[in-house]
């Protein structure tokens, strides 16, 4: 990295700490996301404010595959309606996996988690990563290219194999799946993706980052750095 984080929370608080105007953020949440409002406001940001409209796909599922991604997409364009007397900076699509994958075109000026994830990376120089998701081994591997393509080089990755029921993980469950991993190799990277706007994990990144002495850097997160990053001038 060309300026290690040694914290992804402590580098936002940063950012928050720098601010000089309030955010207003529009967040798309995929219908049965619990996590990202649960998180977003612990996070304490002081000029970041965001508001929530819920995306039902089509399909009416839950579950990650192609009619629930298209879904999501599709329903982008009236959750916006919902949200359009509100003055906001940013929209964003809060799930990671429609980002990588196919589907209809967002509405002009929506990002989703994914571009937040790798606007991220690129802007702390992590060019390369370790990869944790709870997603099926294919959704991985997709999100693993995806990320190569983006100019970030996925060094390992792992996976829960979950196509659903990502609020349910256990945290003993996340710290399994990272410690199969060897120690040396996760140190050797910049960063360690967890990968899912619908998974518990921001209790967890400091105890991860003390144990594996690199960066932990979850979805929310990098929605919320994204958005920090656009109240100090730092994203276009």
């Amino acid at each position: 990295m060309s300026q290690r984080h040694d914290s992804m929370l402590g580098l936002l608080s940063q950012y928050d700490g720098q601010a000089e105007r309030t955010a207003r953020v529009g967040m798309l949440l995929p219908w049965a996301n619990q996590v990202v409002e649960t998180e977003l406001p612990r996070l304490g940001l002081r000029h970041t404010v965001f508001h929530h409209a819920r995306l039902v796909p089509a399909s009416r599922t839950t579950a990650v595959d192609n009619s629930f991604w298209h879904g999501l997409r599709d329903a982008a364009e009236g959750a916006m309606d919902s949200l359009r007397h509100l003055p906001l900076d940013l929209t964003v699509l809060a799930c990671t996996s429609a980002g990588f994958t196919a589907g209809p075109p967002l509405p002009p000026g929506v990002v989703t988690a994914f571009d937040a994830l790798t606007d991220t990376l690129m802007a702390v120089g992590a060019s390369r990563v370790v990869l944790a998701t709870p997603y099926p081994q294919e959704v991985t591997d997709a999100e693993a290219a995806a990320l190569k393509e983006a100019g970030i080089q996925v060094t390992a990755q792992v996976c829960l194999g979950l196509a659903d029921g990502y609020p349910e993980v256990a945290p003993d469950k996340i710290r399994t799946m990272l410690h199969q991993l060897p120690l040396s190799l996760v140190r050797a990277a910049d960063a360690v993706v967890l990968s899912c706007t619908g998974w518990h994990t921001l209790n967890l990144l400091p105890e991860l980052e003390r144990d594996f002495g690199t960066p932990m850097l979850s979805s929310n997160v990098a929605m919320a750095l994204h958005a920090a990053r656009l109240v100090i001038g730092a994203t276009p």
